[in-house]
């Protein structure tokens, strides 16, 4: 049996990928990113879940700092829509709610229904986790925003489905683990490599080191800077493109990347999900 490990409690979005991706896995909650990260370093018999970044939300907080300190792998990539769900105990009505308890980029996404309503808002760590609290306190007055997962986990009630201010919230999760496991290039796949690099503190560092995926005709899908902890002279770059390591042209491009780089991490090579195709 394969395990699974994500952040938040039971219900959270991150179990609802995992069960879509891995049904018959054994699954591990965690308390915190850290901990989620850790446990896949320390027992290669785990993969991990870890949401990386938000269509309405942007990246998640933390995780940039995580990649270069553990250098775990990345397998594959998981698209999870998100459908947030105003929750009660069984007994409450819509009127009976005052305060809504939630993470807060939730309440964020649902601000239409909590500005209606003139909810009071309550943040807490993660979406299930609220929902979790609001099933061991019998409190008509409290609602959680969370998962229909969780509504059915910890026996509350859907006051209303879909309550997100905007259609179409999507998570990006990437699938974790400490081996390196690189699938065989294959032409009529699409591949997408992630990595991690420093650049040499040298002026046009950032446009030398990218010249080669322009020249090569490499498609970059993703460039986030990030500063290196407690400094504010040195960055961080965390990147996303399509190709294999195998292709002579992702090879010249790296080849490239390298020589203007201080340090450069290979995350992973791994099929792009077909959600990128929608």
């Amino acid at each position: 049996m394969s395990k699974v490990a994500f952040q938040g409690e039971l219900g959270a979005y991150s179990h609802i990928a995992a069960k879509e991706l891995f049904p018959d896995a054994k699954i591990t909650t965690c308390s915190t990113f850290e901990e989620t990260f850790r446990l896949a370093h320390r027992d290669s018999n785990y993969k991990i879940l870890i949401p990386i970044e938000n269509s309405l939300a942007g990246r998640v907080a933390d995780i940039h700092y995580l990649l270069p300190k553990y250098k775990l792998q990345i397998y594959g990539e998981h698209f999870q829509r998100v459908e947030h769900n105003l929750l009660s105990i069984q007994s409450a009505k819509l009127s009976d709610i005052k305060f809504v308890r939630s993470h807060a980029q939730a309440i964020g996404q649902c601000q239409d229904l909590i500005i209606k309503n003139k909810f009071k808002t309550i943040i807490s760590a993660d979406t299930a986790g609220s929902a979790k609290d609001l099933s061991e306190n019998n409190d008509k007055s409290i609602a959680a925003i969370a998962s229909g997962l969780s509504a059915e986990i910890y026996n509350l009630k859907i006051l209303k489905k879909n309550i997100e201010d905007e259609s179409g919230n999507v998570t990006r999760f990437l699938i974790m683990g400490k081996d390196i496991l690189q699938p065989a290039n294959d032409s009529t796949k699409k591949f997408i490599t992630s990595c991690i690099f420093r650049l040499k503190s040298i002026p046009s560092a950032l446009y030398k080191c990218l010249g080669g995926f322009a020249t090569n005709q490499i498609n970059m899908t993703k460039l986030e800077s990030f500063s290196v902890k407690n400094t504010f002279d040195q960055t961080n770059f965390y990147l996303d493109f399509e190709g294999h390591l195998e292709d002579k042209k992702v090879q010249i491009a790296m080849e490239e990347l390298g020589f203007h780089t201080q340090s450069l991490d290979v995350l992973g090579v791994y099929e792009a999900s077909k959600f990128r195709k929608n």
